[in-house]
């Protein structure tokens, strides 16, 4: 293995170099929250002497274990790509950057996966940062708390939180993730200076939140969300702190306790295995950002209707065979769709910064008749498709191909190139991926 080491604010790390790609596996970006620090905000991660390797993946967070059903077989079925260990101590993030360093540093992609936040971790099969590096771009996955252990709120937790934050343990992480990215990407050849975000589904939630947020303002120069986020759209408003307090209320009386300090001292797999039954009485999506007047002063809607977004350049989308489209009913009845095009719609109001809209329809090849379901874009923008299962054929590495090259333009300018146009009132152009 050919390596390369680096100088972060902590220490020495040392990665792998494989095809003109410097890649680092596994960086500590907070303490691990584990003990006294589960349900508390991120700490500063710790230094360490001597070199550490940054070459394998870290742990991710306990949940479900992955596998089964039509996700199971998508992207967890290949032992080439393994599962990682599920373990508490979950704040790592990978960094894939081209081996040579530039003036002035590359553009930074920071990635935050989707799973309904309740589960998924940074380097899922279908993730890779390589061939966006090769387009000059440094790729950042991270690793955040999902679930019980990432938006687990209760009062008596808010009360112990110095800034009287609620159940946003796992966006805190994202925004910890950020600010150490801002401190170290240079000494991976990046530009702390432009940064931007990209998501799908909960990780398009959870960008929308960030770019929402008055703890991350200046931090990003634009941001992508992949069918998840947009206005207005009942999958990404945000909880109200009431709402939050009855989930939080419901895992008490799951796991017999009253207090967080008896939380702290169960098993993590006890928060896991009372999921089926929580989702039962609360009904699904019971976790997810929190309107608590510090991560978000506002209902993620009400932040667009208030010009609350950053202004910063955005792309939104959604598949054709996406989720929550209505049964018998078509890609533009469902949400995803509507509230991509309703986000452009506002912003062309609101700001002059542009918003681009895309549509992918590319019906996967396969004998399960999928069609362009809710992730499969995935295989595609990471150019990742020889990892799948599916008899893939020219057009999609072609359209692979088309997709990276489109989100590295828009990492390097803010503009996807390609002839895209942003979405106006007067000119309503859709970037159709067929």
């Amino acid at each position: 293995m050919n390596t390369m080491q680096v100088r972060v604010e902590q220490g020495t790390l040392r990665g792998e170099v494989k095809n003109s790609c410097a890649i680092f596996r596994g960086v500590p970006y907070a303490k691990a929250p584990v003990a006294d620090l589960r349900f508390k905000a991120p700490q500063r991660p710790e230094s360490w002497v001597g070199v550490r390797y940054a070459t394998s993946f870290g742990n991710m967070c306990p949940q479900k274990e992955p596998g089964e059903g039509f996700y199971g077989r998508e992207f967890h079925s290949d032992l080439n790509y393994p599962t990682p260990m599920m373990d508490e101590d979950c704040l790592y993030l990978n960094i894939w950057a081209p081996e040579k360093k530039i003036s002035g540093g590359y553009p930074v992609a920071l990635w935050l996966h989707g799973g309904a936040f309740d589960h998924g971790y940074a380097n899922e099969m279908e993730f890779d940062g390589e061939a966006i590096a090769r387009r000059d771009v440094v790729v950042v996955t991270v690793n955040y708390r999902v679930g019980a252990f990432g938006f687990l709120a209760l009062e008596e937790l808010r009360r112990e939180d110095v800034n009287k934050s609620v159940g946003n343990y796992g966006i805190l992480d994202q925004i910890a993730a950020l600010k150490w990215v801002r401190k170290n990407i240079d000494a991976f050849g990046g530009n702390p200076d432009k940064i931007s975000l990209f998501g799908q589904s909960a990780g398009a939630i959870s960008v929308q939140t960030l770019i929402s947020s008055p703890l991350t303002r200046g931090m990003v120069v634009g941001a992508i969300m992949q069918s998840g986020g947009g206005y207005p759209n009942g999958l990404s408003k945000g909880k109200t702190v009431e709402e939050a307090y009855r989930v939080g209320n419901k895992v008490l009386e799951l796991l017999g306790v009253s207090y967080a300090r008896e939380l702290r001292n169960l098993p993590a797999d006890k928060f896991v295995e009372i999921l089926p039954k929580l989702y039962e009485e609360m009904g699904y999506l019971c976790f997810g950002p929190v309107v608590d007047q510090w991560v978000l002063e506002e209902d993620l809607n009400v932040c667009v209707e208030k010009n609350k977004i950053h202004p910063i350049p955005l792309i939104i989308g959604s598949n054709a065979n996406d989720i929550a489209i209505p049964e018998g009913g078509l890609a533009k009845d469902g949400p995803l769709y509507k509230g991509a095009i309703g986000l452009a719609l506002a912003r062309v109001e609101f700001t002059s910064q542009p918003t681009y809209v895309y549509y992918f329809s590319r019906k996967l090849p396969g004998e399960d008749g999928a069609g362009a379901f809710h992730s499969c874009e995935l295989w595609y923008m990471f150019g990742t498709l020889e990892r799948c299962w599916r008899p893939m054929e020219r057009r999609d590495y072609i359209l692979s191909r088309t997709m990276i090259d489109e989100w590295t333009n828009f990492f390097k300018t803010g503009n996807p190139g390609g002839g895209w146009q942003a979405y106006t009132e007067k000119g309503e152009f859709l970037r159709r991926y067929i």
